[in-house]
């Protein structure tokens, strides 16, 4: 974890994020900004990342999404209860309700934990061309409010 005056900095084993040279997630005073996740195999190496459930949408949207909750945990917030928004990017249209369900299975509004609401406004976005690997299903980016 990195700080500065006004903004603190969370990184990861994450290939990608030493290979660009970006952070996991960055606190500014009460908000959090998680960086579009997926699920990177944080084991492999930066010069041939590979990817968790590479056929699997529903699994790499849990995998990105309890990886954002542990960024959000990692920069002093609670996790899930602090999450207001998630953006999903899917490179399939096909891929579309497995990515729902993986969202609903971990962050679904009907979902409680005791130590708070949990749900998120969300918005799910087939994008054209993929992403910078082939077996990326899903990104999400997450915003959090700590209290």
């Amino acid at each position: 974890m990195a700080s500065g005056k006004t903004k603190t900095c969370f990184a990861t084993s994450s290939p990608y994020e030493e290979k660009i040279g970006y952070y996991r997630a960055i606190r500014h005073g009460n908000q959090i900004f998680v960086s579009g996740t997926t699920a990177v195999d944080p084991s492999s190496p930066t010069n041939a990342p590979r990817i968790l459930h590479p056929e699997d949408a529903k699994q790499q949207t849990c995998v990105a999404l309890e990886e954002s909750i542990r960024a959000i945990q990692g920069l002093g917030g609670r996790g899930v209860q602090d999450i207001v928004r998630v953006k999903m990017f899917v490179s399939r249209h096909e891929d579309c309700e497995a990515v729902g369900l993986g969202f609903s299975e971990i962050l679904g509004k009907h979902k409680c934990n005791g130590n708070g609401i949990i749900g998120a406004a969300a918005t799910m976005i087939v994008v054209n061309g993929g992403f910078i690997n082939k077996w990326m299903l899903v990104e999400v980016e997450v915003d959090a409010i700590v209290e």
